[in-house]
């Protein structure tokens, strides 16, 4: 606040990224509050980003445009072919450095909500987590499959949707078989894209399609 040189009378909102927020208007440098505090329900349904962990910045970028976008949930999965592996001790630090990423782009795109970042998570453990929801994998098949906002126009609703992103390399044979167990396969068109621009087209199409 001291950076912005907010003026006398100017307000600011004030949020606990749990869907509370509060209007402040500042007085003698001091937040003052001109309202009651204000409850906004959690974006329905839920969406989750299960993706496979990127290398560097672009991991980075995932979380803030997901973010951004309104995910209830990221996922950070750690699969065969993951580039970047994260060992166990160092998973909680880079949660909370995650966490700070999202708390970012949650105030500078006036979100409510801080979507929930899990540490890094083994492949199997996050299929599990995957089949509990209406799940969609950015996956190649022979047949090919539909694109997904078809595949996601046609489902039926559900109150917990998500969707599965891949590493740089893929999935392995084996990975791709358990995937689609608890999935739909689905083409995200004629293009190959980077792994992180699939996570953010993927969230795009739920946003607009099941969205209330």
């Amino acid at each position: 606040m001291r950076v912005l040189r907010l003026g006398e009378g100017e307000e600011v909102e004030l949020f606990d990224g749990k869907g509370k927020t509060l209007r402040c208007r500042f007085a003698d440098g001091t937040p003052v509050p001109s309202g009651a505090v204000e409850e906004h329900g959690r974006p329905a349904p839920s969406i989750t980003l299960f993706a496979c962990v990127t290398k560097g910045s672009r991991w980075d970028w995932t979380i803030e445009k997901a973010t951004e976008l309104g995910v209830s949930r990221i996922v950070p999965v750690v699969s065969a072919r993951t580039i970047v592996r994260i060992a166990a001790g160092e998973r909680a630090a880079k949660r909370e450095r995650w966490l700070r990423i999202a708390e970012d782009a949650a105030r500078q795109s006036d979100a409510k909500w801080v979507p929930e970042i899990l540490e890094a998570t083994g492949f199997g453990e996050a299929l599990a987590l995957a089949a509990k929801s209406r799940c969609f994998a950015g996956a190649l098949t022979d047949p090919r499959p539909k694109p997904l906002l078809e595949e996601v126009l046609a489902a039926e609703e559900s109150e917990d949707y998500s969707v599965f992103i891949g590493p740089e390399g893929d999935f392995t044979p084996e990975e791709l078989s358990m995937l689609l167990e608890v999935s739909t396969p689905a083409s995200f068109g004629a293009s190959v894209l980077r792994a992180e621009t699939a996570a953010i087209y993927a969230i795009s199409v739920l946003v607009a399609a099941k969205r209330k």
